[in-house]
This record gives structure tokens, C-alpha cells and sequence, in this order.
């Protein structure tokens, strides 16, 4: 594994955050995109529902009909605010991890990706319901507990992506660096390693993101309990059954099209700072 620039964690935290804040100014239009696909369909066996949203592109000039070009940056601020608290605490705890030496053990970097990522999930769940508009609402029906509900697929579903994305990042941007095909030090190396870092975490991910997003958006009674779904292997077998294994990974594309970029960009923008960082460190001493 190639050598990575030494961060304090209080610094990663700033970094991380900053780095996946910056991409997500780019991806939320994806975002946007993303969500109408899954929630289309819902519990609804193929052919059975009208279909307003076919494809990337006819999504998004679905979207901007509906709702107007703003629409597609629809939850910005808040899709901001979810960025920056999950991800600094998940950056914070993989840097506590690097700094004390456990991703150094084999399959480490995969352990402390996912324990930071069930973290950042934990914490970042009620801003993730701001995304969806819903924290007034369910902060006065339901109180603070209720600013969890959907966790239980959350926290599987960025676990997985976060252990995805900071092993698969580090190897590849190791082996790129290894085949010397770029500059050792060039922002391409760690491009390309987020290039091929985003395919895994796209893979493992789209399914949990799949239920995430129908355990946030599902209705729910006045003890706060959900209508469709018991928690998350409640919602995988009933996606499984009623709308076929496929539905697991509906809105792939423009899945790919927003979590691709975003893994790209946020590895690309935390892996530059932490140069800079590195480098104003070195010319202080």
C-alpha cells in the first residue's frame, strides 16, 4: 500500500468533510435523479404503474418540467448538511484507525471503513431527513427518537459503501502507482483510483441505498412505526417478492451517474488536501 500523507484526525475531519461537500454541489442534481427512480414503482409489481421517469436523461427533463431547473438542485442545503456531518465523523474515525495502525492489518482498511461508516450513518441520520423535508414534521409527531427512523438501513447501506469505497480507493490508487502508467505525485493517480473505487462501491451499495430510501419515505402510523416496511430484511424480501430481484438495483444508472462521481470527486478532492495539508506541514518544520 502506497505511503499517504500523515493528518491529524481533527484535520480529516475538516478535509473530509470539505472534499464531499465540494462533490456534492456537483452530484445533487444526480441525486435528485436517483430517488425519483426508486421510489417509482413502489411495492407495485412491474407494468402495473405509470412510469413519469424512463432513463437518465428523460428523468432529468422529467424533473426540470415538474419543477424547473431549480428543481434539480432540490435539497442542496441539506444534502450539504448530511454530507459534512456524516462524513466528518466517518473521515475522523478512519483517521483515528490509520493513526493508530489497524488498517495496516490485512483487511483493516475494509474494518475501520465500515465502522466508520456505520458511525457518520448513525449520526448523520437526522440530517438526512432534512433532505427529504421531514424533520419539522417529525420532530413534532414522533420527538427526538423519531429523528432516526430509517436507520437501520442506513447504517448497512454506508457501511458498505464507506468499506468499498476507502479499501478499494487505497489498493487501487496503490496499483495504479505501481504500474508507473502516471506521475507518482500526479492528482491523476488518485483520479484513477476513484474511478475504479467508484464501480465497487456502486455495486455493494445500490441495493442498500434502494432500501434506505424506501424505509426513509415510507408512511408511517402515530407511534412513529412504519406502514410498508418492519426494517431492512423486511423491505429486502418484500422488494424481492412483489417487484423482482432487479428492483434491488432500480435507477442503477443514474445511481452510477451520482455515487460514481461523487466517490470520484470526494477521493480526488480529500486525497489533494491532504496533500496540501501535508506539504504546508513539511515547510513548517
Amino acid at each position: 500500500m502506497e505511503k499517504v500523507e500523515t493528518v491529524a484526525p481533527a484535520v480529516d475531519l475538516v478535509l473530509g468533510a470539505s472534499a464531499c461537500c465540494l462533490a456534492c454541489v456537483f452530484t445533487n442534481p444526480l441525486e435528485v435523479v436517483k430517488t425519483r427512480l426508486q421510489l417509482q414503482g413502489e411495492l407495485q409489481a412491474p407494468g402495473t404503474y405509470p412510469r413519469p421517469y424512463r432513463g437518465f436523461v428523460a428523468s432529468v427533463l422529467a424533473v426540470a418540467r415538474e419543477d424547473g431547473l431549480c428543481g434539480l438542485q432540490k435539497g442542496l442545503a441539506a444534502g450539504l448538511l448530511y454530507q459534512g456531518l456524516m462524513n466528518s465523523v466517518r473521515f475522523y474515525c478512519y483517521s483515528l484507525a490509520c493513526q493508530a495502525g489497524l488498517t495496516q492489518h490485512p483487511g483493516g482498511t475494509v474494518v475501520a471503513g465500515a465502522v466508520a461508516g456505520a458511525l457518520g450513518a448513525f449520526v448523520g441520520s437526522p440530517a438526512y431527513l432534512s433532505i427529504l423535508g421531514a424533520v419539522e414534521t417529525i420532530w413534532r409527531q414522533q420527538g427526538l427518537a423519531g429523528l432516526w427512523r430509517g436507520v437501520g438501513g442506513a447504517v448497512p447501506r454506508v457501511m458498505v459503501g464507506s468499506a468499498a469505497q476507502l479499501a478499494t480507493f487505497a489498493s487501487a490508487k496503490a496499483w495504479v502507482q505501481e504500474q508507473q502508467w502516471l506521475p507518482e505525485d500526479s492528482w491523476l493517480v488518485a483520479l484513477a483510483g476513484g474511478m475504479i473505487s467508484s464501480i465497487a462501491v456502486v455495486a455493494v451499495m445500490t441495493p442498500f441505498d434502494v432500501v434506505s430510501t424506501r424505509l426513509y419515505n415510507q408512511p408511517v402510523d402515530g407511534a412513529g412505526k412504519g406502514q410498508l416496511y418492519g426494517g431492512l430484511a423486511n423491505c429486502l424480501v418484500k422488494i424481492w417478492r412483489q417487484e423482482g430481484p432487479l428492483a434491488l438495483y432500480k435507477g442503477l444508472g443514474p445511481s452510477y451517474l451520482r455515487l460514481g462521481p461523487h466517490t470520484i470527486l470526494s477521493m480526488l478532492f480529500w486525497d489533494e488536501l491532504r496533500k496540501l495539508v501535508g506539504q504546508s506541514q513539511h515547510q513548517g518544520t
